[in-house]
């Protein structure tokens, strides 16, 4: 008992710090799983699952706030959708899943700690179609892999390539991990068809969270130090999954 309310309280909390910035947590909730030392099988679909609760809330706030643009979004997602089922769709055994998810954390965690110290206005470049094309299908694979959402990948590259604002990349972000993790988490049930114990809570837990973290994201700049904190958990619980 005392784990589940620790789980959902953590889960709450991610929620809440992800969806300040467009994210819809995965990446967080995967960190968490990886810390309590959930069995790999559990951990994709759960994360996919919870993602799809927050991210629903996250894309509402930041279209309802104007931050949302379909000619960055559609070049991504038009590839990314089959390739995130593609990736659902295969389980990985747990002696490759761990590094795997390991190394995505510490790059969350190098991405966010980036991020964290540009927080200037940037001259918006144009987006080559078939560059867009091209990075969302691999960005589709490896979250449906992983069981992230993608906008650990998807932000960062709109940022340091110049292709939108903050507040825009977290806008486009969050419809994103939407489409990935329905599509990620729609193959990874055609191979395990079952969510652990536990997801209704952790859901409604996260959902709570998203809903304060977006609300104030989509408004609101994004604190450095709560960029910073998250990126500390994510590399705590990267060298976690691939050295334990």
């Amino acid at each position: 008992m005392t784990t589940t309310i620790l789980l959902t309280f953590l889960f709450f909390v991610a929620a809440l710090l992800y969806a300040s910035v467009g994210h819809a947590g995965a990446s967080g909730y995967l960190a968490i799983m990886a810390l309590f030392a959930m069995a790999p099988e559990q951990m994709k679909p759960t994360a996919l699952a919870i993602n799809i609760l927050v991210a629903v809330i996250a894309t509402i706030k930041f279209y309802q706030a104007g931050h949302f643009s379909w000619s960055i979004f559609l070049p991504f997602v038009v590839t990314s959708i089959p390739f995130s089922f593609i990736g659902g769709y295969i389980v990985l055994p747990g002696h490759l899943y761990k590094p795997i998810v390991g190394c995505v954390l510490l790059y969350a965690a190098y991405r966010l700690f980036r991020i964290s110290q540009n927080n200037g206005d940037v001259e918006v470049q144009p987006i080559p179609l078939g560059v867009a094309l091209l990075l969302g299908a691999g960005i589709g694979l490896l979250s449906g892999l992983t069981g992230v959402g993608g906008g650990i990948f998807l932000t960062p590259l709109l940022l340091f390539m110049h292709w939108a604002e903050p507040q825009t990349a977290s806008g486009v972000s969050a419809p994103f991990i939407l489409a990935n993790s329905m599509a990620g988490l729609l193959g990874n049930f055609s191979s395990l068809g079952s969510l652990p114990n536990g997801i209704w809570v952790w859901g409604i837990a996260a959902a709570l969270g998203g809903y304060i973290g977006s609300a104030y994201g989509s408004r609101q700049v994004n604190s450095v130090v709560m960029k910073r904190l998250l990126a500390l958990v994510l590399l705590i619980a990267g060298l976690k999954m691939i050295f334990t």
